[in-house]
């Protein structure tokens, strides 16, 4: 049996070097909450949330392998992303466990495409999101 994937195992990519990954085929997988996809995401961006988050706390969605695996083939290329990065990167571990090969996180996340200037021209307050785990 394969030895576990852990953090050092995830292939990290900058935001430029993922928006030409997503020019020849790669797919982009967000896994930020539907809350935080509604309000701005990256075009052609499939929404499969790794975490809820409630009042209180942050829920790992229990069928997120399911769901990713339901639109998703395992020789996929993915690149994952969330708001800043964490929570991409806790989603890599599990898809690559899960047997996905070839998944790459989005460092700094959907704040950082933003940021970059790659969402588009409307201010970045409008497009990012904020919780209170992470602002």
């Amino acid at each position: 049996m394969a030895e576990a994937k852990k953090a050092e195992d995830v292939a990290n990519v900058d935001v430029y070097t993922a928006k030409g990954l997503l020019s020849i085929g790669h797919r982009y997988l967000d896994v930020r909450t539907p809350e935080e996809f509604n309000k701005s995401h990256v075009d052609g961006a499939l929404n499969v949330p790794y975490m809820f988050f409630t009042d209180d706390v942050r829920v790992e969605n229990p069928d997120f392998l399911s769901q990713v695996s339901a639109i998703c083939k395992k020789d996929d290329h993915l690149v994952v992303s969330c708001n800043r990065g964490g929570r991409g990167q806790r989603a890599c571990i599990d898809l690559l466990n899960a047997g996905f090969e070839h998944v790459s996180n989005l460092e700094g996340g959907y704040s950082k495409w933003v940021d970059s200037g790659l969402a588009g021209d409307k201010p970045g307050e409008e497009l990012k999101t904020a919780c209170k785990f992470h602002p």
